[in-house]
C-alpha cells in the first residue's frame, strides 16, 4: 500500500479510470527542466504532484519571458498543482512535512548538499516518511571532481559527447532544444516508476540518484557502442549518411525529409519518385555501400530538382511510390496533420481556472500513453503560483 490514498487527490473525472498513477502522490520541489519534467511524466499518468515553490516568485523559470507563466514555465508543469512555502517560516515548515508524510515520492534537483542544507535532505525528510522514495537530480552525479560544476542542458550535451553529433560542421554552433533536461527528467520517471514496483512488494523506500551527465550518456549508447566495438567516433552526419537520410527544400521553401534505411524497395521508389532513374545505373550510386560513400554527390543532383515542385507536390509522388518520408513541420503546421488531428495529439485544458492568465485558455500536446486503446484527453492547465495552497492545506488537516 503506497503512503498516500485517495482522500487527499483531486476530484476524480470521467477519464480518472486512465491515469494510471492516481493513487500516487509526489511532491516536487524542482526548479527549470530536470525536476519539473520527471513530475510533468508522472502527472500525466495521473499522479496527484504538488509543486512546492517559494513565495512571491515561484520556480524562476516562471519569469524566464517576463511575468510569472512564461512558456517555458508551462512546458513541464501542465497536471500539477502549486503551493506556495517558506521553509523557513514554522507554519510552512509544518505543511512542507505533512505533505512529505503522505507523499510516495519526493523529486528535487538541487547542486549537492544543497538539499541537505534547506533541511530536505534525504535523511530529513525519511524520518517523517521511512517508505519515501527520494529522487534526486544533479548535473553530474553527488560526488567526484565535476560533482560542484553548475550544469545547464548545453554543458550536459558537450560532456556527454552528443553535443558533437549535433553541431553544424560548417559553422559550429548550439543548436536544437533542451534534449539533456527533458531526457534527464524523463529517465528520473522511469526510475521512480521503478521505485513505486518495489516499494508496493517491500514497504521500503530508495533513494534514486540521476545526472544529467549519466543520463545523457546513455542516450548517446548508439554513439559509444560504435566507439566501444568499432573504434569509429561518429559526427553529426555519420548516422543520416548509413541510414540514408535526408531534407531537401521544395519550390515553396518547405522541406521534405526522407529516410530509406536499407531495404532496396525504398531507394527505387525513390528515384522513380524523382524521375532520376539513370542513378539507378550510376556505379555511384547501384549498391547502398556506395550510396553511402556518396551521399554529397547525391544531394547536388537531387537539390535542385526537388526545388522544382512544392512540398506537396513531392509528398503525393513520394506516397504513392510508398518511400518513408514527411513533410519537415514547424510547429504551426506539425499538429495541423491529418493524422495528428486524427489521434487528438493537441488538447485543450478544460478546467483552466478563473485567475488562469492565458486568454482563451491553455492547448498542449497531450501524452503519447495509449491504455486499452484510448488516448487520455484530458489534461491540467498549469497552475499559477500558489493557486491550490487554500486547497492543499484544507486537504491536509482534514487528514489530521
Amino acid at each position: 500500500m503506497m503512503a498516500s490514498s485517495l482522500s487527499h487527490k483531486i476530484s476524480l473525472s470521467e477519464s480518472d479510470y486512465m491515469k494510471i498513477l492516481k493513487d500516487i502522490r509526489v511532491i516536487e520541489l524542482g526548479t527549470y527542466i530536470t525536476g519539473p519534467a520527471a513530475g510533468m511524466h508522472l502527472a500525466d499518468l495521473g499522479a496527484d504532484v504538488i509543486k512546492v515553490e517559494r513565495p512571491v516568485t515561484g520556480d524562476p523559470f516562471r519569469a524566464f519571458k517576463g511575468g510569472l507563466y512564461s512558456p517555458h514555465f508551462q512546458t513541464y508543469n501542465r497536471n500539477k498543482r502549486s503551493i506556495a512555502l517558506d521553509t523557513k517560516q514554522a507554519d510552512d515548515l509544518a505543511t512542507f512535512h505533512a505533505l512529505i508524510k503522505t507523499a510516495d515520492v519526493f523529486i528535487q534537483n538541487f547542486r549537492p548538499g544543497v538539499a541537505e542544507r534547506l533541511g530536505v535532505g534525504e535523511a530529513d525528510l525519511r524520518k517523517i516518511n521511512p517508505k519515501l522514495i527520494y529522487c534526486a537530480i544533479t548535473g553530474f552525479g553527488t560526488d567526484g571532481p565535476s560533482a560542484d560544476r553548475p550544469t545547464f542542458d548545453t554543458v550536459a550535451q558537450a560532456a556527454s559527447g552528443y553535443l558533437r553529433l549535433l553541431t553544424p560542421p560548417d559553422r559550429p554552433r548550439v543548436i536544437g532544444p533542451a534534449i539533456a533536461d527533458s531526457v534527464t527528467g524523463q529517465y528520473a520517471a522511469l526510475g521512480i516508476m521503478a521505485a513505486l514496483l518495489e516499494v508496493a512488494k517491500t514497504g521500503i523506500g530508495r533513494r534514486l540518484d540521476i545526472s544529467m551527465l549519466e543520463a545523457m550518456c546513455h542516450f548517446n549508447l548508439d554513439s559509444f557502442t560504435h566507439y566501444l566495438s568499432e573504434g569509429e567516433v561518429m559526427g553529426p552526419l555519420s548516422r543520416p549518411k548509413v541510414s540514408q537520410s535526408y531534407t531537401f527544400v521544395c519550390s515553396d521553401g518547405k522541406s521534405v525529409a526522407i529516410h530509406m534505411s536499407s531495404p532496396p524497395k525504398f531507394w527505387q521508389g525513390f528515384i522513380e519518385a524523382t524521375g532520376k532513374l539513370e542513378l539507378l545505373t550510376d556505379p555511384r550510386f547501384e549498391e547502398r555501400l556506395e550510396r553511402i560513400k556518396h551521399q554529397e554527390d547525391l544531394i547536388d543532383i537531387l537539390t535542385p530538382v526537388f526545388a522544382t515542385k512544392t512540398r506537396d507536390a513531392w509528398c503525393a509522388l513520394l506516397l504513392a511510390k510508398e518511400v518513408p518520408h514527411s513533410a519537415a513541420y514547424d510547429a504551426d503546421e506539425a499538429l495541423e496533420d491529418p493524422q495528428a488531428l486524427h489521434l487528438n495529439i493537441k488538447v485543450e485544458a478544460q478546467n483552466v481556472s478563473d485567475i488562469n492568465p492565458l486568454e482563451g485558455g491553455f492547448t498542449t500536446v497531450r501524452a503519447p500513453y495509449n491504455f486499452d486503446g484510448k488516448p487520455n484527453l484530458d489534461v491540467m492547465a498549469p497552475p499559477v503560483l500558489d493557486e491550490h495552497g487554500d486547497e492543499i492545506r484544507a486537504e491536509l488537516s482534514r487528514n489530521n
